[in-house]
């Protein structure tokens, strides 16, 4: 009998999860859904525009990158959280660390005065102009001949 999409593989997969229940561990493990970085791209008749998703991070933990042609998305994240009690003592720490990385071909005729970018509501929003790598003319060197 098929079974609509929303159901997964078995129809009591998710109710036998909420109980651990031993056949679980038995079963493959599911690929992980990928969430950091999200991205959506446009093309426009003169550019290009990326609307990357990097929810908890602050626009300075942002850097972008432009080298040989691929533009780098780089974002790095830490966090230290502690509660103390009166005497000093920590009631709860958790720290958190988390690095990620997404690099685009955008052309080696773009350079990083002609792409645009802006951070908000947890949204990067990145425009790149499209540009065709100009032809080397190659030109003829002449040497001067004395006397």
């Amino acid at each position: 009998m098929l079974m609509p999409s929303i159901f997964g593989e078995n129809l009591f997969d998710d109710f036998f999860d909420d109980f651990h229940y031993p056949r679980k561990a038995a079963r493959p493990a599911k690929a992980p859904e990928i969430s950091i970085m999200k991205t959506d791209i446009k093309e426009n008749e003169a550019c290009y525009d990326l609307a990357v998703e990097l929810p908890g991070y602050r626009k300075e933990d942002i850097k972008l990158e432009l080298k040989d042609g691929y533009l780098t998305i780089n974002a790095e994240s830490k966090h230290d959280n502690g509660e103390k009690d009166n005497d000093g003592n920590y009631i709860r720490r958790e720290r958190y660390y988390g690095k990620s990385s997404r690099s685009f071909y955008v052309g080696e005729a773009v350079t990083e005065e002609d792409i645009k970018a802006k951070y908000e509501d947890g949204i990067l929003k990145i425009n790149v102009p499209k540009k065709e790598l100009k032809p080397v003319v190659d030109e003829a060197k002449y040497i001067t001949i004395e006397g």
